[in-house]
């Protein structure tokens, strides 16, 4: 087996456990709410990873970007609390389809940010992205749900974390990431765990406990396949998110599928997306790629 192929194995892999995740989390918040949930899920991950950081003797927590982890996962917080509260409002395929606008946020807030420079073919890709959402969400001719807006804004916070997690990187591993989000997570979620507090049912805690599990697979598995195949040729392999999306919520949720307007408005942002990933296969950049890794 070739690493491309191992690589593309892997994309497929990660791509149904991102949607699987979501699964279990909208299952999770029919007997609890999105604190309680919130807040288990990130513990529990805290949990799966424990003997690695007893492995390493605790030295996984070495970092010199700690003031750049407290941010991320400050920023974190509202970020989750939006995307898993958005689960409960819109369907899968909606949500899939808007998230696939991280990499195009990732590059404005590049240019405004950062000062990068803002090319023509950028241009075009931001526009095309842009149409795609208003065709998604058809502002003006249908009543735009909550969960709309509550996905877009998870996606925001979501692409200014990625522009944090793209720093630390470079000098922090990706389970050092993940150990820091996990760990910080579950102590910033506790607060609103035990304010709001819901008497859950073993039922939301099992699943809980899934997303969890399956949340660390997707981890584990983005990563590996970007060790094995370069971006240019997983990057399309994320697009099956939005089909794992209608069958879940087809079969499993009876919620409006098939809508041609989620799939055309969807395949037009993926489009515009893979024009950046290429661009930036060219440039020897990685925003794509970072606007993927480690997410949830």
């Amino acid at each position: 087996m070739t690493n491309n192929v191992k690589g593309i194995f892997l994309a497929l892999l990660s791509s149904f456990c991102a949607v699987l995740m979501s699964v279990f989390l909208k299952y999770a918040q029919e007997d609890s709410n999105v604190y309680t949930v919130g807040f288990m899920r990130f513990f529990f991950g805290f949990i799966l990873i424990l003997p690695f950081i007893f492995k390493s003797k605790f030295k996984i927590y070495k970092t010199n970007n700690l003031k750049f982890h407290i941010t991320r996962c400050i920023i974190n917080v509202p970020m989750m609390i939006l995307g898993f509260s958005a689960l409960m409002y819109i369907p899968l395929e909606q949500i899939k389809a808007i998230g696939f606008l991280s990499p195009i946020f990732v590059v404005v807030l590049s240019v405004i940010f950062l000062n990068e420079r803002i090319y023509l073919i950028r241009t075009f890709s931001l526009l095309l992205g842009f149409v795609g959402v208003m065709i998604i969400l058809r502002p003006g001719i249908i009543d735009v749900s909550i969960g709309a807006y509550m996905v877009l804004a998870s996606t925001l916070l979501w692409s200014t974390i990625v522009l944090i997690t793209k720093y630390m990187s470079k000098s922090d591993s990706a389970m050092t990431i993940i150990t820091y989000q996990y760990t910080l997570v579950s102590l910033f979620t506790l607060p609103f765990a035990v304010i709001y507090w819901s008497n859950i049912t073993i039922l939301s805690v099992f699943y809980t406990f899934m997303a969890a599990i399956v949340g660390t697979v997707l981890h584990l598995a983005i990563n590996f396949s970007y060790k094995n195949a370069p971006l240019s040729v997983l990057q399309p392999i994320w697009f099956t998110q939005l089909l794992w999306a209608t069958f879940f919520s087809f079969f499993l949720f009876a919620e409006e599928s098939l809508n041609y307007f989620t799939y055309i408005g969807g395949t037009l942002v993926f489009i515009s997306v893979l024009i950046i990933t290429y661009r930036e296969n060219y440039l020897k950049k990685d925003v794509a790629k970072n606007s993927i890794l480690l997410k949830n």
